[in-house]
């Protein structure tokens, strides 16, 4: 019982929730970033390489053997170097957009955090913070300008 009252504590204050949402959100920027990789990006790069696909260049260790019937008797042994090109650049577009985001995103929070600022709306924990700052300065100016007399 005790396992299941913690758990319906976890839940109940919004981790689970947040966790969800988060997972959601992930798995939903995941395809666009996908398709952002091998349907916008790709194409182009395929285009300037002269229509090479990096998915099907592979170093060839050994040819596939076949018997007289045309079974494969031998499977070839490749090392598929052009896949790992693939998920190479595949992980510097995704590592790129991700930066954009993030960066977006810490621009926008940065503003909102900003008591002076007056277009944005800013959190009530951020303003009580920062009303908080202003009256410990006023307060150590008083108590500086009664110590000096």
């Amino acid at each position: 019982m005790k396992l299941l009252k913690e758990f319906k504590e976890f839940a109940v204050k919004g981790n689970m929730m947040d966790m969800a949402i988060g997972i959601i959100i992930g798995a939903s920027f995941n395809k666009v970033i996908d398709v952002l990789a091998k349907q916008v990006i790709l194409p182009p790069l395929s285009l300037l390489s002269d229509g090479v696909n990096f998915a099907e260049r592979r170093l060839i260790l050994r040819d596939a053997a076949t018997d007289s019937t045309g079974t494969i008797t031998t499977a070839e042994v490749a090392v598929a170097y052009g896949k790992l090109i693939e998920v190479f650049l595949d992980f510097l577009i995704i590592g790129f957009t991700v930066f954009i985001v993030v960066k977006a995103m810490n621009k926008l929070r940065n503003k909102a955090q900003d008591s002076k600022d007056e277009t944005v709306v800013t959190p009530k924990d951020i303003q009580l913070l920062s009303d908080l700052k202003d009256l410990m300065e006023e307060q150590n100016k008083l108590l500086k300008s009664k110590v000096s007399n």
